[in-house]
């Protein structure tokens, strides 16, 4: 019986997300991001060996983004801190790509950051994701040593705000609010907003297609 050839696997001169269809070798952060393209799409991290995609979140997720980095980001400056959205963020082996990325080293030119320069990481908890952005990206992140780690819960689209500082290899929390009440932060920079003020309108209920 004629043995069947040995096809390699294809060798790709440009990134391409083709590689995920035959490559089952452990992923590192940096073949990431010399294999796979750079995307406007859904987020494409490394953690543990394996790739992570995750789809953009709903417009909730949006508003709460786009105005909380724009007030921090002010915040931050005054205190010589640079703010970035769904940065990359290497740790080691894994690539990381939180919601809100404060740093204590500008970015400018650089497609990654190491951890190291992170001094703040958040999160926006999406429904799909819960597990993810309660439990294991703040666990990710105190054992890689992040100072803080600030979450955003819109469920119910009530939002609320917590802030966590790393304490002995864990976070503990030193200030939260819910919409309608204020959040103050002294640390890492002097900060606060009603957290109500992070979402917009909601949609109108769709009216149903006319017929013919």
């Amino acid at each position: 019986m004629a043995q069947a050839a040995f096809e390699p696997a294809p060798q790709h001169t440009e990134p391409s997300f083709d590689v995920l269809r035959w490559r089952d070798e452990p992923w590192t952060a940096q073949l990431a991001l010399d294999l796979l393209p750079e995307t406007n799409g859904p987020k494409v991290e490394v953690l543990s060996g394996s790739v992570i995609v995750t789809p953009h979140a709903g417009y909730d997720h949006q508003d709460a983004e786009l105005d909380l980095a724009y007030l921090l980001k002010q915040a931050a400056r005054r205190a010589k801190l640079w703010l970035y959205l769904e940065a990359n963020v290497v740790s080691g082996e894994d690539l990381f790509i939180p919601d809100i990325v404060i740093l204590d080293a500008p970015g400018g030119g650089r497609t990654t950051m190491d951890i190291r320069h992170a001094v703040l990481l958040g999160e926006i908890v999406s429904p799909g994701n819960r597990r993810k952005d309660i439990i294991d990206r703040p666990r990710e992140y105190a054992a890689a040593g992040v100072p803080y780690f600030l979450r955003v819960d819109l469920r119910n689209r009530v939002p609320t705000l917590a802030l966590y500082e790393l304490t002995e290899g864990e976070y503990r929390p030193v200030a939260a609010a819910a919409a309608g009440t204020r959040f103050v932060m002294r640390e890492p920079f002097e900060f606060s907003l009603d957290p109500a003020d992070l979402l917009g309108e909601e949609a109108l209920p769709e009216e149903p297609a006319a017929e013919g």
